[in-house]
């Protein structure tokens, strides 16, 4: 709804899918569950990611460092500009500890693309989100900021290398 019409967005739902991370299954030479091997090529194939993340005990859920463990050592992640959706203002714990993590990982958080959207408590519905202005606004600015990522990327060659 919010995205130019040049990009695609597509929503992954298959956290649950992923079995629990194992590192005797993630060494050189070995084959990944397929569940694994779709998560990766569907993460490489995305030119960025837009991630969105509830705060439990102060830390990011369970689900989402088990998919983000699958990846550690993924060439897959390696500078792929990310950006973060805070929907809580309370969440601060998670938004930091899994931007500490997306940069060990050696992915690019970029600033422009990580926004705070307060709908804690809002009940709303994607129709009904992009629909506030306000809301909106933030999040083609994260968008938009992604794009420009991607471009820049491409435009000096970094689709490959980074620094």
């Amino acid at each position: 709804m919010l995205a130019p019409p040049t990009v695609c967005v597509k929503m992954f739902d298959g956290l649950a899918a992923l079995p629990p991370f194992n590192p005797d299954l993630d060494v050189e030479g070995a084959v990944p569950p397929a569940t694994v091997g779709d998560f990766r090529k569907q993460i490489g194939a995305a030119d960025a990611l837009l991630i969105c993340s509830p705060e439990y005990a102060h830390g990011v859920p369970g689900s989402l460092k088990n998919a983000l463990d699958w990846l550690v050592s993924a060439a897959e992640m390696v500078c792929k500009p990310i950006g973060l959706l805070n929907i809580s203002p309370r969440s601060t714990h998670a938004h930091a500890s899994l931007a500490e993590t997306l940069r060990t990982m050696s992915t690019v958080v970029v600033p422009g693309a990580s926004v705070e959207l307060p709908l804690a408590g809002t009940a709303l519905d994607a129709a009904r989100i992009v629909a506030v202005p306000d809301f909106a606004k933030a999040l083609r600015a994260s968008i938009d900021s992604l794009v420009d990522e991607v471009e820049h990327k491409r435009a000096v060659g970094e689709a490959v290398f980074c620094l």
